[in-house]
Order: C-alpha cells, then sequence, then structure tokens
C-alpha cells in the first residue's frame, strides 16, 4: 500500500470514526469469507458496517478524531464495526455471530460510545438491551402513564358534581320543594 493509499483508508476511517455512534472492536482471527460476508449483510440490516483495517491506520484515524480510547484495543487481528443506527443491535448481531459458532469466533475486544471507551463486558451488555424501538416504546408508556391518570381524574370531577348535584336535588336540600300551606291569623276571627 503506497501513501496515498494509506491516506485515504486512514480519512475513510476517521470519516467513519466521526459519522459513528458507536464503534466496537473483535478479534475476527479464524472467520472465512463468507463468515465475514454473512455478517456484514446481518450488520447493514443495523446500519452498521463491519470493516478490517491495519491497527496502524486505525490509531492514526483515532487520534485525528480524538478517539484516543479506541487506540489500547487496537492490538492484534482487530475488526471495527462502525454503528450508525442502533448500537444495541449491531452489539446484538455481532453476539448472535459469536454463539451461532459456539463462541469460537469474534471476541469482543471493546469499543468507543459517547466519547467513552467500552469493555468487552460494556459491549455485551449493549447486546442484551432490547432494540431501541422497544426502549423508545417504554420510555413513551412511562410518560403517557401519569397523563392518562391525571386526565381520568380530569374527567371524573365534572361527573362527580353532576353526581352531587343530583343527589341534593333528589333530597330536596336546596329549599325548593313544594310551599308550607300559609296559615292566616287575620281570617281566622
Amino acid at each position: 500500500m503506497n501513501r496515498e493509499q494509506k491516506a485515504q483508508v486512514i480519512e475513510e476511517v476517521a470519516e467513519s470514526l466521526r459519522e459513528s455512534s458507536a464503534v466496537f472492536a473483535v478479534d475476527y482471527r479464524g472467520i472465512s469469507v463468507a463468515q465475514s460476508a454473512e455478517l456484514r449483510t446481518t450488520l447493514r440490516a443495523a446500519d452498521s458496517r463491519f470493516t478490517v483495517v491495519k491497527n496502524t491506520l486505525a490509531e492514526i484515524a483515532a487520534d485525528r478524531v480524538g478517539a484516543d480510547g479506541l487506540k489500547p484495543i487496537l492490538q492484534g487481528p482487530t475488526a471495527m464495526t462502525f454503528v450508525r443506527g442502533d448500537a444495541a443491535a449491531a452489539a446484538k448481531a455481532l453476539r448472535d455471530f459469536r454463539r451461532s459458532t459456539q463462541n469460537t469466533l469474534l471476541e469482543f475486544k471493546g469499543g468507543w460510545m459517547d466519547g467513552q471507551t467500552l469493555s468487552p463486558e460494556d459491549v455485551d451488555a449493549i447486546a442484551q438491551l432490547p432494540p431501541k424501538e422497544v426502549l423508545v416504546g417504554r420510555l413513551v408508556g412511562m410518560i403517557v402513564s401519569p397523563l392518562s391518570g391525571l386526565v381520568t381524574a380530569l374527567n371524573n370531577l365534572p361527573a362527580g358534581m353532576a353526581r352531587q348535584l343530583q343527589q341534593i336535588v333528589d333530597r330536596d336540600l336546596l329549599g325548593g320543594g313544594a310551599a308550607p300551606a300559609s296559615t292566616d291569623s287575620s281570617t281566622e276571627e
């Protein structure tokens, strides 16, 4: 690879790092070309890209974008997954692929997310999260629940008031019933 090619690879990796919401690094030893193609297809559905980059070039790109936390992870054979979509879906795809190979391929090395370095355990924990849509649904449910209770309570106020007024009318507590017969003392004489 000549200097121009290296410079182009560094710029592509730096751009991928800038655009990614997360980056997961795995040890790719032992993965076949067919398995790699299958994994790339799966990750594409999660708006992620799986690529192998020379560690030295990836380190230079990490320096350019301020992702210094990635540098310690870039030891030995490393493939990087650049996540632009749902990080949990991408981590889950990597974990599921690993499980399908009886945990012999794609060992998590760590990652980078929101300016923080991720340990292999962190990446595994992200893989166990529900998909983004489910989390958003749960959040909306948590927000809507108190509001629906408030709406119900506010709807019950007029209904309660109407019941109380009806009871007052039914019991003739307003004094609007039949007038008592008047006795005129002047006519009795």
